[in-house]
């Protein structure tokens, strides 16, 4: 991870350099450039979002507030994100691109035991997140570890909680992490109220209390409204 990532992407000069095509919504790889610092970066805009119907517009707000939740968290799993309006195609959310190892997802990650602790924790931000796309493929394992990314479906305020990572249902946490939970759901970052609903952020507070009193991964809700699995699955 670069020095000084946040700086760069609030304030550097943006080139747009190609478009991935295997996204739903518009999905643009950047060059960021400021002053001596330079660096390839993810850009969203809110121009090129498909319309969804349990969804409002602007997905990328949802980026950038997964990316604070993680930071404040101290997960360190997410890559530095931040929202502009300034941006060539409008307001959009700017994430720094990593270099993954293009054979390992969820799926492949899950057998390697150094990573279970990882995968436990970002297994509980996605619920806290209420998370409805988690795939396999949105797992990445960088030269800096396991990253996580694609956070524009989070945060909903009914029960939509998709995602492949059931492996460590009922699996309880450190006493650690509990309490890292416990302040967060007291101290919430205040940039949040400027990315979601009042109503989307009194279910946050609710479901991050929930873990804590329960002190384990939940089981997957086959009998909800929702199916627990995305699709595709990776």
């Amino acid at each position: 991870m670069i020095d000084n990532a946040l700086d760069l992407l609030l304030n550097g000069e943006i080139e747009i350099l190609a478009r991935f095509t295997n996204s739903s919504n518009t999905t643009l790889l950047v060059d960021v450039a400021y002053g001596t610092l330079s660096a390839q970066a993810v850009y969203k805009p809110e121009s090129g979002e498909r319309p969804l119907w349990d969804f409002p517009e602007g997905l990328w707000r949802r980026e950038v507030a997964a990316y604070l939740l993680d930071d404040a968290l101290g997960l360190g799993l997410i890559p530095p994100t931040i929202g502009r309006q300034d941006l060539p195609l409008g307001p959009g959310s700017l994430q720094l691109f990593v270099d993954e190892d293009e054979q390992a997802h969820y799926f492949t990650l899950r057998e390697e035991l150094r990573y279970t602790e990882t995968l436990k924790r970002l297994a509980a931000f996605d619920v806290i997140a209420n998370n409805s796309d988690r795939k396999s493929g949105h797992v990445l394992l960088t030269p800096d570890g396991i990253a996580a990314i694609d956070h524009g479906l989070c945060f909903h305020q009914e029960d939509k909680l998709r995602t492949v990572i059931w492996d460590y249902a009922g699996d309880s946490f450190d006493p650690e992490f509990l309490t890292t939970l416990e302040n967060i759901s007291r101290n919430l970052p205040r940039e949040l109220e400027q990315l979601l609903s009042p109503a989307e952020i009194g279910c946050l507070v609710s479901r991050i209390t929930d873990l804590v009193e329960a002190g384990e991964l939940p089981y997957p809700n086959e009998d909800g409204p929702y199916p627990p699995y995305p699709w595709p699955l990776i």
